[in-house]
Order: C-alpha cells, then structure tokens, then sequence
C-alpha cells in the first residue's frame, strides 16, 4: 500500500500495512493515514487471486488481532474513514476524485479486515475491538464509543445518499460489500443465527431509520442494472500534494469491480459464467436477500423484511381496471429516492417504489437464483406486488424466463428449480391467471427442444414444461416436495384448461398412462414373504371372503389383462393390504433375500400420482369439456388402459366421469364407421360435447392448492441465500474450509 502500485504478493511486506498491524499506535490525524490510502494494485482476475488476496490480508489481520487492543489503531482508521465519509457527497458533487479513491481505499481495508476478523473470533470479541477507546492521563471515564455501529449507520447513509455517479460507483459497491461481510457471521455457523451483533445493531438504535431507504435503494440498484463505468474513465495525472505522494488511480485499482470473479458454486462444481453486466445491481440484490432472511429479534421483527412486505407503487393506482391506461404512462422519475405519501403508522418502514420498472428488471434477470429468489419473496410477502403482476396483460414476460428455468432443469440447481416451481404454484392460486395464459398465443419457442412447437398458448406451454419436470424429477432426483407442487400447480390451472395444443393434452394422457403401466408392473414385481403361489389364479383360489390372505401372496406373473380382476380383488382389503405391503417393502431383508429394486419402493408415490393426474383430467372433462376436443381425443386413444383401473379402488370414484367420456364418444365413434381421420374424429368430439348431458358427470370439489411456507422457513432459506453470496459475489472471497452454514461440493 501506499503511493506506488502495489501487488497482492507484497502485501504482507508492505511497510504501511506493518505500521497500521504493528504495535505503535497513529493518532486519528497522522499523515499516515494519507500515506497508507494512496495505492493502487492490479486487480485480481481469478479466484486464485481473491485466494491470495485473502491470505495475504490474514497476514496483517492477525499481527492487528494481537497489538490492536494496545495501539487502537483499528479504530483509528475507521475513524479516519468516519470523518472522510461527512464530505464525501460534496466532494462528488465537486468531483474531487482524489478525495473519493482515498476513502474507497480506506473501506476497502476495513472490509478486508473486518472479514477475517469475523472469520477468526467470536462476536463479543469482535466487539471489544470496535470498542477500543484510548485514555489520555488522568482521565478515569469509562464511556467507550461503539465505532461499530457508527460504521454500520455510515455505510447505510452513503448507499442510500451519495448520488451514484462514475466516480462514485466503486465505493457504492464496497459499501454494500462491506454490510454483507459484517454480516457474514452467519457463514461460520451451523445453526441458524437469532441473536446477534446484526439484530443488535440493524434491529434498532439509530440504524433502524434507515431501514426503509435502504431496502428502497438496494431495489433501485437492481431495477437500473447500472453498468459501472469504462476501465480508465477517470486516470489521474501524477500529482504532488507538498508531501510527495502520488495519486495514480488506474484502471485495476484495489478491489477490482471491473473485473468479475467466476467462484466456486455451492453444491456444483466451478463453472465459468458470463461477465456480470452490473455488480453494484448483483451486490445490491445480495445485500438485500440477506437482510429480508434475517430471523427476527426476540422482541422486535426483521424490519428489512417488514419493508419489502409493505411498499406500494408509487403510480397510486390500486384498481386493476387502471392498469392498462398508465401503464403506457411515461415515467420520468422513477428512481427518487423521496416517499412522497405518507403510511399509517400501522405499516411500519412502507415506502413506495415503481412497479412497472420492478416489473421489467424481474423479468429480464430471471437467469439468476437470486433474482428468482427476489421474485418469490415478493410474490409471497407483498399482496401489492402480487395483485399488480396478476393484473398485467404482458405476464408471458414474466413467466416464460421461468418456464425456462424449468425446463433446463439438468443445467440448474435444485434450490432454483424449487424457487421457479413455487413461483408457478402461487401464479397459479388466481383463477385470472390460469384463463389468461390460454389467451396468450406464443410462436417458435426455440428452447423447447423436443418438438417443434410454431404456435402455442402459454397456458399448453406451461403444461408441457410442468409435466417434464415432474418426469425427470420421478426418474432422477425423486423429490417428494417437487413433484407435490408441479402437481398442485397443474391441479390449480385444470379447471381453466382453454384449447390445449393438441401435444399438451397428449403428454397430460401419455403421462398418466405411463404411471398407470407402471403401477401394474411395480404390483406384478411385489414380493410377499408367506407364500410362493405362482399363479394369479392359485392367488385367488387361497384368497378368503375378508382378503386377509392376500398379505401372504406371491404374485410373480400379473399380466396386463389381470389387472381389473385384480383391483376388484383389492377392494375387499385395499387399505391395508397397501399399509401392510408398504411395510414389507421397507422392512429390513435377511441375508438370503434379494434387495428390491428402487421401482418397488415408489409404489405410493405411484398411486399418488396416479390419483392426482386422474383428478385434473377429471376437473378438465367436468369444468370445460367443451374447450377441450384435443384432451378427449387423447384420452380415447388410450381409452383401454384407462378402462382397466375403472374399479380400483383408489380411483374408482374419480374414474366414474372418465369413464363416462370414454364411453360415451366411444359409442358415437363406433356409429361414424372404421377408417375415421384424426379431423373427422375431431368433428365427431365436438358435436358430442353438445349432446353430452353435463349432469351426467359428477361434481367433485374444485381442485385448489394454496403455498404455505414450513414451519421455520429460515432454515432452507437463510443456507440457501447465503449460498447465493458465496457463489456471486464479486470481489469477495471465504475460505471455503472455514464455511460451516452449508456443505461445500467439491470440484
């Protein structure tokens, strides 16, 4: 450090750095400190470097650690920074760039310091280090400050009020760089943190103010995408301020923002990722994730998470019947920072922001976690933004980023995919949304790569994708939780299915069949462990009137046609008969036995399944029959699989309308004659839908599923964004070693 340019291997060497960690103590006011802030250093480009980088710092950390309570000069150079940060939005608006670069310099090693020490000790030692108060002779006062939480309320006032401007870009993104390291206390936890220096400091006291200004800052940093400014925009002159000192503030200064850092991903290996068009928009989005996730105080709530809950839109328009006249309203102040209207003070730290803006930005940076993970949080915390993005007339903007997400689902990991599902399942909760998306008609959709698909609605779109998801989901990862809520969404939209794609009404039956075969099959490989009957006959003829016997069967050779005989044969016992087969196969096998395969363990995740996709046919063919001549034709030409399961006794009485359509446009078929085309076949549907008495089929209650977050939701989600930070940060590195909030894959 210091006037000439400096490498990140000499750090340790560095003769001011040695100074600031040595045992001698420099006053507040030494020219020191000027020294110490004027250098510059290529920035690091790779992991490798931030690794060094890091090594370097806890060097000079850990020499700070041991003389820092005798010299105070950690507290010192903070107050350094302090007095620097009173003329920083002058020095903007005079453009006096050498002043800005001294004070990024100084946060930038407080940020440096700050984490390794969070890294090295405990909380109450942290403390003591940020509470050092040097005492002149015969002065006996006890009073300390807690520079702390100044620096906390400093960093929160320069993110919120220094304009943000080319010279002043850099040092907006390491003050919110620095408020995610202090709070990167968490990462060396396993356990979920609800008391700690972030509840004290950010949950009350004089950074709670802020509260609802920042969170409105860190959404307009992340709405505007700013780029930062070109490498070189603002190259100083060599120039001598009387003490020799050069202020040479090149391209690659210390922290490097130009430059973005490809980290190792929790849970995957490292992978190169495009360049980031803004950090300040990606650090901002962090920073903001993790105040939302923070637990709440013992006797106060996250108030970070109160604001995103709570802010409106700053149009003024609530009634959805308004929408379409302002949207097309020109914005020419979208991003003040001032809240115009006042709240009741019933909604603690509301503000009101731009949604419409808000709206664009989420759709465009959806191939991200964390702005997919911004999206849920919205929709499932703010009803205002809820209820403004069910009433937009553009929602395929929204929602086919996260088709897409879905659908590259190998590519994506499974936290993401889960976000994206969510964000469907609680779309899908309105019935506006699930009329409209019929109405959407998209044309080639190049990422869908299984057939070529020229024109089609959303809505069949949506089905398409959901359906694959569930597929590889049951083959592949077998999360209980996924396919729930792919089901649950389909269940939610089956009411308003509008003109299936004549493929989309052919997955939702090929689909359903395919469980259904499987079912068979999985029953035909079930072992019993009494008896060893070998044939479906011999089974029946040992079967006593209550069914009990059937526990001690084995049936090795259950052909398709046994299959009606044999659920008939299970309804005299079929609830425990499964309870009782369930237990078997999850029973422990002896040493002679063969391990059952993993098919004969999805049995009930079969059925469920099973009875799911039976009941959105169902709710399809009682709700809108009409509307639908594709899913029809589909299910009559899998018409004898499905005739099969008619009296199971899972799916008996969901079968009774499927049955009904089966039979009843089977009959008009076979009057038209053999030999029909697909369209006369088509033709014959739709005049049958008309003559088709509707009271005939049977109502059943609407299919309706609503998200509700688990029980301390905190647990998923506070591993998972802090993930997020580790991942994408830029220009912060942990030593993955030290991490103990979640385990780290290794490359």
């Amino acid at each position: 450090m210091g006037s000439n340019s400096s490498r990140i291997g000499d750090l340790p060497k560095n003769e001011y750095l040695k100074k600031l960690s040595g045992t001698e103590s420099v006053s507040e006011n030494d020219p020191f400190w000027n020294q110490l802030l004027s250098f510059s250093f290529p920035a690091p480009t790779s992991s490798t470097e931030l690794k060094l980088l890091e090594e370097a710092t806890i060097s000079v950390c850990r020499s700070l650690v041991e003389n820092n309570p005798r010299t105070g000069n950690l507290g010192a150079l903070i107050k350094v920074f302090l007095s620097r940060t009173k003329e920083l939005k002058l020095s903007a608006e005079c453009q006096n760039h050498i002043f800005i670069w001294q004070t990024h310099n100084a946060l930038f090693i407080i940020c440096c310091l700050l984490k390794v020490f969070i890294c090295e000790m405990s909380e109450e030692e942290l403390q003591l280090h940020f509470t050092y108060e040097e005492k002149s002779p015969g002065n006996y006062s006890s009073d300390s400050e807690d520079l702390l939480e100044e620096l906390l309320c400093c960093l929160m006032q320069l993110i919120t009020d220094i304009p943000l401007l080319d010279i002043t870009y850099e040092i907006s993104v390491e003050a919110i760089s620095t408020m995610v390291v202090f709070l990167s206390c968490q990462l060396f936890h396993k356990e979920v943190l609800r008391q700690s220096i972030s509840h004290k400091y950010l949950m009350r006291g004089p950074c709670l103010p802020y509260t609802s200004k920042l969170v409105k800052t860190l959404l307009y940093n992340f709405i505007r995408q700013e780029k930062p400014p070109p490498p070189g925009a603002h190259v100083f002159p060599q120039q001598s301020d009387g003490g020799g000192l050069l202020y040479g503030l090149a391209s690659g200064v210390a922290t490097g923002l130009w430059t973005v850092f490809t980290l190792g991903g929790v849970g995957s290996k490292a992978a190169a990722s495009p360049e980031l068009s803004s950090p300040l928009a990606n650090q901002s989005l962090l920073l903001l994730l993790v105040l939302a996730n923070l637990t709440d105080a013992s006797d106060v709530p996250n108030p970070y998470r109160q604001a995103i809950m709570s802010f409106k839109n700053t149009q003024g328009y609530s009634d959805t019947h308004c929408l379409q006249m302002w949207l097309s309203v020109p914005v020419t102040c979208a991003f003040t920072n001032s809240d115009s209207s006042p709240f009741p003070s019933s909604i603690p730290h509301a503000f009101q922001i731009n949604f419409n803006s808000l709206y664009t930005a989420l759709c465009e940076q959806q191939t991200s976690d964390q702005a997919t993970l911004l999206l849920y949080t919205l929709l499932h915390q703010n009803s205002n933004i809820r209820t403004y993005m069910l009433a937009r007339t553009d929602m395929e903007n929204l929602v086919l980023p996260i088709l897409e997400i879905l659908y590259h689902v190998e590519e994506r990991n499974s936290h993401h995919v889960y976000m994206a599902l969510i964000i469907l399942l609680i779309l899908t909760e309105d019935d506006g949304f699930n009329r409209s998306i019929h109405e959407v008609i998209l044309k080639n959709i190049t990422w869908y790569s299984e057939r070529v698909l020229t024109e089609i609605s959303l809505g069949s779109l949506l089905i398409l994708v959901v359906i694959r998801t569930i597929q590889y989901n049951m083959t592949r990862t077998r999360d209980k939780y996924l396919h729930t809520n792919c089901l649950a969404a389909l269940a939610n939209m089956s009411a308003q299915f509008r003109s299936l794609h004549q493929y989309a009404a052919q997955r939702i039956i090929s689909y359903t069949c395919r469980h259904l075969r499987r079912y068979v099959y999985v029953l035909d490989k079930l072992y019993f462990p009494h008896s060893h009957c070998s044939t479906l006959q011999h089974c029946f003829s040992t079967l006593s009137d209550n069914g009990e016997e059937l526990l001690s069967l084995t049936c090795s050779h259950i052909l398709r046609s046994y299959a009606s005989s044999l659920f008939s044969l299970l309804s005299k016992k079929h609830n425990k008969v499964l309870e009782q087969a369930t237990q078997s196969l999850r029973g422990s096998l002896s040493s002679n036995d063969v391990p059952l395969p993993d098919y004969a363990q999805d049995l009930n995740v079969i059925e469920e399944v099973i009875r799911m996709m039976l009941e959105i046919i169902n709710s399809c063919l009682t709700n809108s029959l009409h509307h639908n001549p594709n899913l029809v034709y589909a299910l009559l030409y899998k018409r004898d699989l499905f005739e099969q399961f008619r009296t199971h006794p899972s799916f008996q009485d969901i079968m009774q309308n499927i049955d009904l359509v089966i039979t009843f446009f089977s009959s008009r078929l076979l009057q038209a004659g053999a030999e029909l085309s697909v369209e006369r076949v088509l033709e014959i549907i739709k005049q049958g839908v008309v003559a088709l008495p509707k009271d005939r089929l049977k109502k059943f209650p609407e299919l309706k599923f609503k998200y509700v977050e688990e029980e301390q939701p905190e647990e998923f989600f506070i591993p998972y964004v802090w993930s997020l930070v580790y991942n994408s940060a830029v220009g912060l590195y942990w030593n993955p070693q030290a991490i103990q909030l979640f385990t780290m894959d290794s490359d």
